[in-house]
């Protein structure tokens, strides 16, 4: 049953890492009709919504090393499910990205040195954002991440909307933090590109591990102190 669970979160990974950078990487400034900043930030939260229907009863769709660890330090998932989750996702992401650079490098002019959608700080922040920003707002935006996950799939939530809310909030993240980050809030995601970028994109890869690993940490956290029953779960229900 557990080879299950992790079959569907490489699954799920593949998919928010290929739609989401893929939209980023093909799309987004595409000769007149680019989808822009916009577009992709909605891509990355479809892409969430969409798994969590269709994986969320089978595995929880974590879909991100962040949410994992999140969720165990909040009381929702067991310690020694963590790794082999991870691993799922970080494989799930490597993959999506090779299959994106086979469809991207058919282009005319593709050039990897342009970022494939990595993450960066300083120089190779899209906004030329510093590394204490990049590092500040990754917490904050995987901090609440977290939070509004947790929120999302208590029991006393109401039943069936908890894909909506955790996918709109992942569009409010990437539609605040592209501009600093190029958006990360999941390890998974930016380990996936850096290793086709190298270089820069591996130098900086630390921040987009520890940020967001420290962010789902402070997010599981604090819901878990504020409410009165942080682990009521409803069984089976999305959790990403």
């Amino acid at each position: 049953m557990n080879g299950k669970k992790y079959a569907a979160e490489f699954i799920g990974t593949f998919w928010l890492t290929f739609a989401g950078c893929g939209s980023a990487v093909i799309a987004a400034a595409f000769p007149q009709v680019g989808i822009g900043l916009v577009g992709v930030s909605f891509a990355f939260g479809l892409s969430v919504v969409t798994m969590a229907y269709a994986i969320g009863h089978i595995s929880g769709c974590h879909l991100n090393p962040a949410v994992t660890v999140g969720l165990a330090a909040g009381g929702r998932f067991p310690a020694g499910q963590i790794l082999p989750y991870i691993i799922a996702q970080v494989i799930g992401a490597i993959a999506a990205a090779t299959v994106l650079y086979i469809i991207a490098s058919g282009a005319a002019g593709f050039d990897v040195a342009k970022g494939f959608a990595s993450n960066g700080y300083a120089d190779h922040s899209p906004g030329k954002y510093s590394l204490v920003a990049g590092f500040i707002m990754e917490v904050v935006m995987t901090m609440m991440f977290l939070f509004i996950i947790m929120g999302a799939t208590h029991g006393k939530a109401p039943a069936g909307f908890a894909p909506l809310a955790i996918g709109l909030a992942l569009v409010m993240i990437h539609l605040v933090s592209i501009p600093v980050t190029n958006t990360s809030v999941n390890p998974a995601r930016s380990t996936g590109p850096a290793l086709f970028v190298g270089g820069w994109a591996l130098e900086q890869l630390w921040l987009f591990w520890l940020a967001p690993l420290v962010g789902g940490v402070l997010g599981g956290a604090i819901y878990r102190w504020l409410s009165d029953e942080p682990t009521g779960v409803v069984e089976g229900k999305a959790t990403a």
